[in-house]
């Protein structure tokens, strides 16, 4: 017999899959989520997460700390501004980058504490 088929035949599941997927998120939601993660699994945007954590940074700071290319580092930013991780500001001629909330920061440091752990 499937599994399918046995689970159709046991009372009481149609209830419980009914309450997890009043939970679940749409399609589209999922797909954010997903390249909400996918922003993460970088190493050089995860060093720029962590850097504007600490204080809004230009290009040319973010570049002397993490000893990358002007290029490297503009190409992950814009790739964080585009998911919303990372907010600009100008001042002038130069442009400052922050983490767009807090919600930023916390997910940062969950998942550093998870690792720590």
């Amino acid at each position: 017999m499937e599994f399918y088929e046995e689970l159709e035949e046991n009372e009481g599941h149609q209830e419980l899959i009914d309450q997890v997927l009043a939970t679940m998120p749409s399609e589209d939601e999922f797909a954010d989520l997903a390249l909400l993660f996918k922003m993460f699994a970088d190493e050089t945007r995860c060093k720029i997460l962590k850097a504007l954590s600490v204080k809004e940074l230009c290009v040319g700071e973010l570049c002397l700390i993490l000893q990358l290319s002007q290029s490297a580092v503009s190409h992950q930013l814009a790739s964080l501004k585009k998911t919303r991780l990372v907010r600009s500001r100008k001042q002038g001629k130069t442009v400052y980058y922050s983490l767009n909330d807090q919600h930023i920061f916390d997910l940062f440091q969950i998942a550093y504490e998870h690792i720590s752990e």
